[in-house]
């Protein structure tokens, strides 16, 4: 019998070792007697609609097949909605997969990849797997991005900036205005990508107008998702829309057949139904603000979160307040000595926020 032990002599790449493990938010734990609730992944809180459950089960009864490789009738539905030609279209799994596939096409070892920080923790994943290097701009003391300082952090060897808007974790968005005067600081060979994770939940005004300046500059891709409004985290469809050499770039590092049957029948369907899950997002953005008012209201500083989420920028004290609300029932997601992020779910869940962040506060003043 072979020892499980024994070291391998296997040579894996050397670019492993600068690989930050992905740390995904913890379910919920039970608890006798309290009502558990998972707010540590920026799910949405409500199922998918009825008549996209039902388009779900139809695809099911034919998962025997491949999926459609090109994703065509997603594709297609893509397009006509946003105004673009089809090969503008680029899709994968979700939008975490997409920008694998893209940082694959664009970066050889030792080039860059520019992006504020704390943001989505994918990105230094996905850049060091290709060998790349990631460029961290810290943000403000706003929780929002320096532009011209991730301007001035673009060097011959960039590649890729990446502009997360609303930011995740953090909250805040990047205004339109703010972005136009970045993107004339930004050369025309580096790609900028505009991860739109959150942008159904964006309310404030000046919001960013992706698709005109990806209309208008070459160099210029939107990122975006079904995982998050739409409500379909678990089928894994995200998508870009960007000139035809970036978006064929972008198929050619798909993973073949990535973009299951049923993610692509759900998202369509998501699609024709939007008006219907357009009512579900106007709730939880009612939610987000009775949370932030509340939370204000204790004597939290809270960004201006134009997602479905909260931030709070605890620092050291992060791992008390993460495990105050563990104990309330209430799974939150922790980001070291960061900060906390807490999902806005449904209003039980975020009534128990508001409880915990006051109970906290009585017993450790922010100043």
């Amino acid at each position: 019998m072979s020892d499980p032990t024994r070291e391998t002599d296997v040579r894996l790449r050397a670019a492993l070792d600068q690989v930050p493990a992905y740390v995904p938010g913890k379910p919920a734990a039970a608890r006798e007697g309290v009502t558990s609730y998972k707010v540590s992944s920026n799910e949405n809180p409500f199922p998918p609609l009825p008549s996209v459950l039902e388009v779900i089960r139809d695809a099911a009864t034919q998962v025997n097949r491949y999926p459609d490789m090109a994703v065509t009738a997603l594709t297609e539905a893509l397009a006509e909605r946003l105004g673009v030609p089809t090969e503008h279209i680029a899709t994968g799994t979700g939008s975490v997969g997409v920008l694998g596939q893209l940082v694959q096409a664009t970066c050889d070892p030792g080039d860059e990849v520019v992006y504020a920080w704390r943001s989505f923790e994918a990105y230094p994943i996905v850049t060091a797997l290709a060998g790349a290097r990631s460029v961290q701009v810290g943000l403000d003391d706003h929780a929002r991005h320096r532009l011209d300082a991730m301007a001035a952090a673009i060097t011959d060897r960039t590649k890729v900036v990446i502009v997360c808007t609303p930011n995740n974790p953090t909250g805040p968005m990047v205004t339109h205005t703010e972005l136009e005067r970045f993107l004339d600081q930004v050369p025309s060979r580096v790609l900028v990508v505009i991860d739109e994770a959150y942008v159904e939940f964006v309310t404030g005004e000046d919001a960013p107008r992706s698709l005109e300046l990806y209309r208008d500059r070459p160099n210029v891709m939107v990122l975006r998702t079904f995982s998050k409004a739409y409500g379909l985290a678990g089928l894994r469809v995200g998508y870009a829309v960007a000139h035809p050499p970036v978006a064929s770039a972008l198929r050619k590092t798909a993973t073949p057949f990535g973009v299951n049957s049923l993610g692509q029948a759900a998202a369509v369907a998501s699609l024709e139904a939007f008006d219907e899950l357009k009512e579900r997002v106007d709730q939880l953005v009612a939610e987000r603000t009775r949370v932030v008012e509340a939370l204000r209201g204790q004597g939290w500083f809270i960004a201006d979160t134009e997602a479905n989420f909260v931030w709070f920028g605890l620092g050291e004290r992060s791992g008390a307040f993460a495990a105050a609300a563990q104990e309330a029932g209430l799974t939150l997601r922790q980001y070291g000595d960061d900060g906390v992020r807490a999902t806005i779910g449904e209003p039980g869940a975020n009534d128990v926020l508001i409880r915990v962040a006051g109970d906290f506060l009585l017993d450790n003043p922010v100043t």
